[in-house]
């Protein structure tokens, strides 16, 4: 604890995989590439060093030794062809001998190829998904959103914890000493997925598919944050990558993969209201809540309490909403949830607060509007 205009304040301490009090140099690399990248940081500086003190200490000493109150007589010469060769020729050596390792690593860095797993990362505003489409776990998918207790904070002015603003509900997971190839693509506008450990750093943007990848060298927890301004909650867009053995891997993703079977729903069951509705619950807190209130008042999104979008008896306007968004983007689509997430969550906010409509919404219905 630390005294703060006399008030008890707790300290912070390193976090293991994210950052450090009073940081002042690059993360601690876990990758080849991050301790290439690491190293070419140190070279730039002392090469940039070394010609900062040469030019300097040749400039300080000439105005101190030539000055004129020691009668110094300034030369009286130009086009020095000699003195242009020389400022020609040695920044152009600096400048290739910087250029040849820095080109090799970028050149390694956008080397995507013989990946042991490929993961899609589409950015939204604002959570990462994603997407297993290659390798072990494939078929995986899930949502990654700033977990709620984290938000509850900021929004109460009360940060807490070495991980403030940095833990999610589903943080990343993958094995060590694999290669990782990320996909990176966009909902809504421009995100950028960087995990500072790995030297990763790839945009995500609408329309595009970019990649980057990853070998991690070590297992356990590391973070990074959407590094591309992409609106007001840019702030609440952490990334939590977990690498685990390989063995560790294997065993969680065939329980992911398990656990999605089993909640693979029939789109065509019909629900009762009460199943339905608690189900739409658990979405909300997960999905909606950072936007539109834990009670449905609304912050960053429209209030729902009481939303003649909510209580129109014609179910498709919601839908539609839900499926393709609204407002240029401030209420970003939710194609990724099944058709039946989708009806839950409908369902709940409908039969939820003052709003006591007794409207159900069926998984068919949504499955008929996207079509």
């Amino acid at each position: 604890m630390a005294l703060v205009g006399g008030m008890a304040v707790a300290q912070v301490a390193d976090l293991p995989g994210g950052p450090k009090v009073n940081q002042t140099d690059l993360h601690q690399p876990v990758t080849s590439i991050a301790a290439q990248q690491y190293d070419m940081h140190v070279l730039m500086l002392v090469i940039c060093s070394v010609i900062f003190v040469a030019v300097f200490g040749v400039m300080f000493y000439s105005v101190f030794k030539h000055r004129k109150s020691l009668g110094a007589k300034p030369a009286n010469f130009h086009e020095s062809t000699t003195v242009e060769i020389i400022w020609t020729i040695v920044p152009f050596l600096i400048v290739i001998g910087m250029a040849l390792p820095a080109t090799k690593i970028v050149v390694a860095m956008k080397d995507t190829t013989n990946a042991d797993l490929t993961i899609k990362a589409t950015g939204y505003q604002w959570k990462w998904g994603y997407d297993y489409i290659k390798g072990e776990g494939e078929g995986i998918s899930f949502l990654s959103t700033l977990d709620n207790s984290q938000r509850l904070m900021s929004d109460t002015g009360k940060p807490s914890g070495d991980n403030y603003l940095l833990k999610v509900d589903n943080p990343l997971v993958v094995p060590v000493n694999k290669k990782v190839r990320i996909v990176t693509t966009a909902n809504d506008v421009i995100h950028a997925w960087m995990v500072p450990a790995f030297g990763v750093k790839q945009d995500a943007i609408p329309g595009f598919v970019r990649d980057t990848w990853f070998k991690a060298e070590k297992t356990g927890d590391f973070y990074g944050q959407c590094a591309e301004l992409c609106g007001k909650e840019h702030a609440y867009m952490p990334i939590h990558v977990k690498v685990v053995s390989e063995e560790e891997y294997s065993a969680w993703a065939a329980a992911k993969i398990k656990a999605a079977a089993a909640k693979a729903d029939d789109p065509s069951k019909v629900w009762e209201l009460a199943d339905l509705a608690a189900r739409g619950e658990k979405i909300y807190a997960a999905n909606c809540v950072a936007c539109h209130g834990a009670g449905g008042e609304g912050g960053v999104g429209k209030k729902l309490d009481g939303s003649a979008l909510v209580l129109d008896a014609d179910a498709a306007k919601q839908i539609t909403v839900l499926l393709k968004g609204a407002g240029n983007g401030m209420m970003p689509a939710w194609p990724q949830l099944s058709d039946t997430e989708i009806a839950a969550v409908i369902t709940y906010t409908k039969n939820k607060w003052s709003n006591q409509t007794g409207q159900v919404v069926q998984p068919a219905a949504i499955l008929a509007a996207r079509q």
